[in-house]
């Protein structure tokens, strides 16, 4: 049995959104696209590989695939443990829209039969179910619960706007520290465990 693990790159304050490019997601008149790119070093790259490396299939939404699939078909190296991965290995897109998906290993699945693909999906798979950036899919897993694995990067800026991975209105939930690393630009590397609803009493007593 795999599991399900979502791999974000986040602010200070918490923003998913653009992170790899000015043009990547403009929606809500967001300004500030890019804002890993200063921060990108050997450390994050070398995390970023390994995670890759445990890989099994990929569960993307409609517009990281989108991103995707217009920037890593055109940039396969099968030496790249990224884009060979992504290229060759299944992709799974939640997207009740997009009909005919043109990069080849790929599944669109729809809404109505989303939470319990995902959960065959990955009762199937022997690697990990992976979901990267994917702001409003992560938001609909988290949700629903069908998080078992969290690595979150944290870049050292924050931006006062921009859509968040946890919004108002999230599910309390705690999670176990499993992993924890520092790379030399200052990007902070957590990965947590999801333990269940979180739990809460009063210091001291």
């Amino acid at each position: 049995m795999g599991k399900l693990t979502l791999t974000t790159f986040l602010t200070l304050d918490g923003v998913m959104q653009a992170p790899g490019g000015p043009e990547e997601d403009r929606t809500g008149g967001f300004e500030y696209g890019g804002w890993v790119a200063p921060y990108a070093d050997e450390g994050m790259v070398e995390f970023v590989t390994e995670v890759f490396d445990r890989v099994g299939a990929f569960l993307l939404g409609r517009r990281t695939y989108e991103i995707f699939a217009g920037y890593w078909p055109r940039h396969d190296d099968p030496a790249d443990p990224i884009a060979s991965r992504l290229n060759r290995m299944p992709k799974y897109v939640a997207s009740s829209t997009l009909k005919e998906p043109a990069w080849a290993g790929t599944t669109v699945i729809d809404g109505e039969q989303l939470q319990s693909e995902i959960v065959r999906i990955k009762d199937a798979l022997d690697g990990e179910l992976q979901v990267h950036g994917s702001g409003a899919l992560a938001q609909w897993l988290l949700a629903r619960d069908l998080v078992d694995e969290l690595n979150l990067l944290v870049f050292p800026v924050f931006l006062g706007t921009g859509r968040r991975l946890f919004p108002t209105g999230g599910l309390p939930t705690a999670c176990e520290l499993t992993g924890s690393r520092t790379t030399a630009s200052g990007t902070a590397i957590h990965t947590y465990r999801v333990k269940g609803r979180a739990s809460f009493g009063t210091i001291g007593e």
